[in-house]
């Protein structure tokens, strides 16, 4: 397990908000939340690591920025296990735990619903070649942020930016980032000058027919753009529908795959490198 280090003060500062409870639940609902939750919860099997994954959790939703760049990652990093081939988060059970499903669910909707691996950020990098990057779906625009603290050059939009529109996956909570990056609505983007000299982003775009993929793709390519990071399901799964997954059968080539990609143990998304065949 990857070593957590932690000054005297922040030792201090954790435990006199732990012996708070009303205070906990006041400033730091979803993590109240998670602890009353944990207890009754089946684990890992080993109680020693539930437990470091209990402080991490703590340290890291009630620390945000100030305690890390990217805490979705370190709280979740030791917790990574290599099964079937690739890189997953379930506490080394491969059917993972009741209390890690938990975890998860409260963790997507803090930071992003993929996980934002160093490797995989490094990854977009080598892809992108210098291009700036345009996230559609940025949600928090939490993987914005990785890839802007990396250097990069991203702009994040959304149908519903989470600091300014009520956005179901992203809700406002007390104590937690609206945003870890700007995020502008797509109005703003329809602004964007052509042709698009930039590398499209799609996160976890919607499934279940949901058109947002398909049409992402379709202005990009009438636009001119070349570049496109996929992080999603293969066809059929939770995310993009059959429009796009047609497109880049018949338009584009699979360049690159993230072999160190980072997924939830319960789901199958992958990070691709495609671009126009």
């Amino acid at each position: 397990m990857a070593k957590l280090t932690i000054t005297s003060s922040r030792w201090e500062e954790l435990t006199t908000l732990l012996e708070d409870e009303q205070r906990l639940r006041s400033e730091y609902p979803k993590v109240a939340e998670y602890l009353d939750m944990a207890a009754r919860l089946t684990g890992t099997g080993d109680d020693q690591v539930d437990a470091q994954f209990d402080l991490r959790f703590v340290h890291y939703m009630t620390g945000g920025s100030a305690v890390s760049p990217n805490p979705y990652w370190d709280i979740v990093e030791p917790l990574v296990n290599g099964h079937d081939g690739r890189h997953v988060v379930n506490g080394g059970r491969e059917e993972g735990s009741a209390r890690l499903a938990f975890a998860q669910m409260l963790l997507q909707a803090t930071y992003a619903y993929a996980i934002p691996a160093p490797q995989t950020i490094e990854w977009i990098g080598d892809f992108c070649d210098g291009l700036p990057i345009v996230e559609l779906g940025a949600g928090r625009g939490y993987w914005a942020a990785q890839l802007a603290h990396a250097g990069l050059t991203v702009d994040g939009y959304d149908s519903e930016p989470p600091d300014t529109a009520a956005n179901a996956s992203f809700p406002e909570v007390v104590g937690q980032a609206d945003v870890w990056h700007p995020v502008a609505d797509l109005a703003e983007f329809a602004t964007r000058a052509r042709p698009a000299e930039y590398v499209l982003f799609l996160c976890w775009p919607p499934g279940w027919g949901d058109a947002m993929s398909s049409d992402a793709l379709m202005a990009f390519e009438e636009a001119g753009g070349e570049r496109l990071v996929y992080i999603g399901e293969p066809r059929g799964g939770k995310t993009g529908n059959d429009a796009f997954f047609d497109a880049l059968s018949a338009r584009w080539r699979l360049e690159s795959v993230d072999s160190h990609f980072v997924s939830w143990w319960t789901d199958a998304d992958v990070a691709q490198g495609w671009v126009r065949a």
